[in-house]
């Protein structure tokens, strides 16, 4: 498995684009945390923190697509720098406005929401690029999902280090390192692209021709899957909450989130370690099941430590099929729209992910815990609905690949 990996990162150019980008992603890892406890700080009020941190979260899933879109169209070298100031700028100004209470509440409405338009979308540009610089599939493969582990752990690593600095400092100095961090490592990313491809997006650029409508079209199993995973991940997750206020304490779930990120960083690299014969819609379509079929079985759980061994189990299937899911539509999308391609699935996941949240939040007081656990699988088992097999026949066919 090391030696795997270590093919990946000995490709030319590999380990400057790896670490720059996760020197920027770690700064969506900071902001979230840092934000909602400086705006809580200020205004003393969690609801209006809730509401700003759902401005920012909002308008920056929704714009996602298009901010990738003008990557595709003018290139990472022209496009990434502007909108890492920009966004870099708009944090300091959050910082500077939450350092001490009395900023108008309208105010941290409107920087939040000037946030949101000009966050960089680094991963799609790094899984793009990983497509550019790696032309072996199954060494592609192993990039994807090596790329798909970190970015998770930097999603667990994130907070952690914004409530140290909470704890430390002030709350406001999480922001100012998230912005540090996405600028130096927006502008490092930029970079690194190859010369190459940097002289070919500036001169070619997206063509009139390609249409968003017929990407998304081929990109229906992959988007499905993703939103799947995304509405029955953020179910479970606000559940096993409810789950160890009941049977303990409501900090519990500590154990159940760590069971399910460890879970899902081995099968990750599992995925990319191993040889697959199976096209990858075929993968996706297993992998998808696997994970509603895991998420299904938690609705049998007694105690939190059973719960915490089912969230492993469906751990194991999360990166995996997110990583596919990335796979599949970059083998779908043309190379002028894999950026914006891959942003469509992270939209698409985080879409799923903040419905369901909002839907959980009203069945918990009115239906079982238990059925509430089980329903959680219900929408990453109806993603399968839009697998290949079913709607073509011919089970293990992929996707026809529009290159």
């Amino acid at each position: 498995m090391s030696s795997s990996y270590g093919a990946v990162l000995r490709t030319p150019g590999a380990a400057r684009l790896f670490g720059s980008a996760l020197i920027g992603r770690l700064s969506y890892g900071t902001v979230s945390l840092s934000l909602l406890l400086a705006v809580s700080g200020t205004t003393g009020s969690y609801p209006r923190a809730g509401w700003v941190m759902a401005v920012f979260s909002t308008v920056s899933v929704l714009l996602f697509p298009f901010r990738a879109g003008l990557v595709d169209r003018y290139g990472p070298r022209r496009v990434l720098p502007p909108m890492a100031t920009g966004y870099a700028l708009t944090l300091l100004a959050l910082a500077a406005a939450t350092w001490r209470p009395g900023t108008p509440y309208p105010v941290l409405l409107a920087l939040a929401a000037v946030c949101g338009v000009a966050a960089p979308p680094l991963g799609p540009v790094t899984r793009a690029q990983w497509s550019r610089l790696v032309a072996d599939p199954e060494l592609r493969r192993r990039a994807y999902s090596l790329d798909t582990v970190a970015e998770e752990l930097l999603y667990v690593t994130g907070p952690l280090l914004a409530g140290l600095i909470a704890t430390a400092a002030r709350p406001a100095v999480g922001l100012l390192l998230s912005a540090v961090l996405v600028l130096g490592g927006t502008l490092t990313l930029a970079a690194a692209v190859p010369a190459a491809t940097a002289q070919q997006d500036e001169s070619g650029g997206t063509p009139a021709g390609s249409s968003t409508r017929g990407l998304l079209s081929r990109s229906r199993q992959p988007l499905a899957a993703a939103a799947g995973a995304g509405a029955g991940l953020g179910a479970f997750g606000l559940l096993a909450v409810v789950f160890a206020g009941r049977h303990g304490r409501d900090a519990d779930v500590a154990w159940v989130e760590a069971a399910l990120a460890a879970g899902s960083a081995i099968g990750g690299l599992a995925l990319g370690a191993l040889n697959w014969r199976a096209p990858a819609a075929t993968r996706l379509t297993v992998l998808t099941a696997a994970l509603g079929a895991a998420l299904a079985l938690a609705a049998l759980a007694p105690s939190l430590p059973v719960l915490a061994v089912v969230a492993a189990l469906a751990g194991l299937a999360v990166a995996p099929t997110l990583t596919t899911a990335y796979l599949l539509t970059d083998e779908i999308a043309p190379p002028e729209q894999r950026t914006r391609a891959g942003a469509w699935v992270n939209t698409a996941f985080n879409a799923g992910g903040s419905g369901s949240t909002a839907l959980v939040g009203l069945l918990t007081e009115r239906v079982p815990l238990p059925l509430c656990l089980l329903l959680a699988a219900a929408p990453v088992l109806a993603a399968l609905a839009a697998a290949p097999s079913w709607r073509r026949g011919g089970a293990g066919r992929a996707l026809p690949v529009k290159s």
